[in-house]
C-alpha cells in the first residue's frame, strides 16, 4: 500500500475546510482549489460568479498508515451541515455544496457507507444532500488562498 493517498472534500468555504484537516496527524499536505465543474482553469472570481459549476474544495494528501479515510470522512461530516443544499452558514451558491470527490473505488464504497450510516444514525432530521462524485481535474487556487486561516493566525471565519 502506498504511504500517500488523496482525499478531496467540499464543505462550504475552502479556507475553513482546509484548516480543519491541516492539523490532523497523518495529513501530509493540504491545498485548496476547485473541482467538479466543466469550465477549464477557473479563477476564484469565475467560481464565485457561479459560472463554472465547480465546488470550492480542500484536497488532502494523507498517510493511510497514520490516518484512515474513514477518520477523514468523520471530520468532514463534523465540520459542516451535510443537509444544507448549496449553503454553509452565510455562504450560498453551488460552489459551497457538500461534496465528496472520490479517487478510488474503495473511497467510493467507504464514502457511501459512511453517508448511509450517518443518515440512519438519527443525528439529522433532514436528508443528507452530500454528493459523492468521481474526482475530476483539480484546479489549484492562487497562493493567497492556500492555508489562508493559518496565515491569519487560525482565526475561524465562522462565528
Amino acid at each position: 500500500m502506498s504511504n500517500k493517498q488523496l482525499a478531496t472534500f467540499g464543505a462550504g468555504c475552502f479556507w475553513q475546510t482546509e484548516n480543519e484537516f491541516l492539523r490532523l496527524p497523518g495529513v501530509i499536505k493540504t491545498s485548496v482549489g476547485y473541482m467538479g465543474g466543466d469550465f477549464p482553469h477557473p479563477s476564484y472570481l469565475d467560481v464565485v460568479a457561479r459560472i463554472t459549476g465547480h465546488a470550492e474544495v480542500a484536497q488532502v494528501e494523507y498517510n493511510p498508515e497514520i490516518i484512515s479515510y474513514e477518520k477523514l470522512l468523520n471530520i468532514f461530516w463534523q465540520i459542516h451541515d451535510p443537509t444544507s443544499l448549496n449553503r454553509q452558514g452565510a455562504d450560498r451558491g453551488e460552489q459551497y455544496r457538500s461534496v465528496i470527490f472520490y479517487h478510488t473505488p474503495e473511497q467510493l464504497q467507504i464514502a457511501r457507507k459512511s453517508q448511509q450510516q450517518l443518515q440512519q444514525s438519527g443525528k439529522y432530521n433532514q436528508v443528507i444532500v452530500t454528493e459523492i462524485k468521481p474526482a475530476k481535474e483539480y484546479y489549484l487556487a492562487t497562493e493567497e488562498h492556500q492555508q489562508y486561516l493559518k496565515k491569519k493566525r487560525n482565526r475561524s471565519i465562522r462565528n
